[in-house]
């Protein structure tokens, strides 16, 4: 939390960066329980990165390019800031109003799959809107929650058969909100190129415009804020986070890299079991290219994803992309389903 606020407040106040960290931790401390609040400003002796964190300007605010460059979500909180909720509240309530759209619009998915179903529809959401995975995720104050909200439109435009324009906007906006989803918005856009070419023989220039244009925006994003790079993030994240990141550069040899994800890789065996017997579920039930198509695309985009930024224990890192396997099955389901509806 302390990330998003600074970024908020450093909006406001930009030639302040002093005021900045002190509203920031002000309020956190306002609202935060006690325990937690410690934690958060190391009051552990061992903690001497976090005591950097919440005592030193310079430290603080180094950190901040970390979390600016998600402007939609940093937007999002100001948004209801400025409508009146404290600081620390429009974060958690960001997350809260996500988590209740994002089961209107998980129950208007399966209304579409299965539309004479209401009950079980209703059932089948409320059980899915239960998952310890989801229910987690609304009480972060992390854009996770918010970000699943636009896979899930993402899903209803792959659905109905949304124009690539429409789809491109969606794409356009997940970035906007997290910069790491150029991975999944150049691969998508690459995904239908490819199949494009293969199945019709046509080259689709707009969908090179689409992506440089994304890609024009992640670097712009990138620029702006003075983010640091994939190798800086890497290392405070897995190898030493840094109390002042100016003082000592970064540095990731190839063996740390793969030490890290050798290590990191065996608490994903539960994630790749899933996501690969959901994939082939996927590939027996049918045989429809573009289906098979954008759920190895999902597959792909779960495996990139780690490969960045390797943190396995964090099932909400990957959720948004193993999710829409699920829906990928029970859309197959559906074809199935409606056709021997029609059938009987």
């Amino acid at each position: 939390m302390p990330g998003y606020l600074g970024s908020m407040f450093t909006t406001e106040f930009p030639d302040s960066q002093d005021k900045v960290r002190e509203l920031t931790f002000s309020y956190i401390k306002k609202e935060a329980p006690a325990d937690q609040y410690n934690n958060l400003i190391g009051i552990n002796p061992t903690s001497t990165t976090r005591q950097y964190f919440a005592q030193n300007t310079q430290s603080f605010t180094e950190q901040l390019p970390y979390f600016q460059i998600k402007v939609g979500y940093i937007l999002a909180i100001t948004f209801l800031y400025k409508m009146g909720l404290s600081p620390p509240m429009s974060v958690l309530f960001t997350s809260l109003i996500s988590y209740f759209i994002s089961g209107l619009l998980i129950f208007y998915i399966l209304k579409i799959l299965f539309p004479e179903k209401y009950i079980l529809t209703a059932f089948f959401t409320a059980g899915i809107m239960l998952l310890p995975t989801i229910v987690y995720m609304s009480g972060e104050s992390t854009p996770d929650m918010f970000i699943f909200l636009f896979i899930l439109i993402f899903l209803i435009g792959f659905i109905k058969r949304w124009s690539k324009w429409t789809m491109f906007l969606l794409l356009l906006a997940m970035t906007f909100i997290r910069p790491d989803y150029i991975t999944f918005a150049l691969t998508y856009l690459g995904a239908v190129f490819l199949y494009n070419y293969f199945t019709e023989r046509k080259t689709d220039i707009v969908l090179i415009i689409q992506g440089m244009v994304t890609l024009s925006m992640y670097i712009f994003i990138m620029k702006l804020y003075h983010y640091p790079g994939w190798t800086d993030l890497f290392y405070d994240s897995f190898i030493y986070r840094r109390p002042i990141i100016s003082v000592q550069p970064a540095h990731v040899s190839l063996q740390d890299y793969l030490q890290v994800i050798y290590s990191k890789f065996f608490v994903f065996k539960k994630v790749t079991l899933s996501v690969f017997i959901m994939t082939a579920v996927i590939f027996w039930m049918s045989r429809e290219a573009w289906i098979r198509v954008v759920s190895v695309l999902f597959l792909a985009n779960v495996y990139i994803k780690f490969l960045f930024f390797p943190q396995s224990a964090d099932l909400r890192l990957f959720f948004p992309f193993i999710f829409p396997l699920f829906i990928m099955i029970l859309y197959v389901l559906s074809q199935k389903y409606n056709k021997f509806s029609k059938i009987a």
